[in-house]
């Protein structure tokens, strides 16, 4: 799933991968970035595994559901 800018970037609200092994969010994010180069020159990228926070060390699953999305502020 990709949110705001993301879902700009990537010209979609979400897409199937196709994982069949575990990965980090470190590793889908270049994955990602291969596929879209735009989404490499954001500086900071967050993630949710199954609705839960989770940083770059997390371990994405087959059949997980992945979030990306950028940090947001507020005031």
């Amino acid at each position: 799933m990709y949110f705001a800018r993301i879902a700009e970037i990537t010209g979609r609200r979400g897409e199937a991968l196709d994982c069949p092994q575990p990965l980090t969010g470190a590793e889908l994010l270049r994955q990602l970035a291969g596929r879209y180069p735009e989404m490499g020159a954001l500086a900071r990228l967050e993630l949710a595994v199954n609705q839960e926070h989770a940083g770059l060390d997390a371990t994405i699953h087959p059949g997980d559901e992945v979030a990306v999305f950028e940090p947001v502020t507020g005031g």
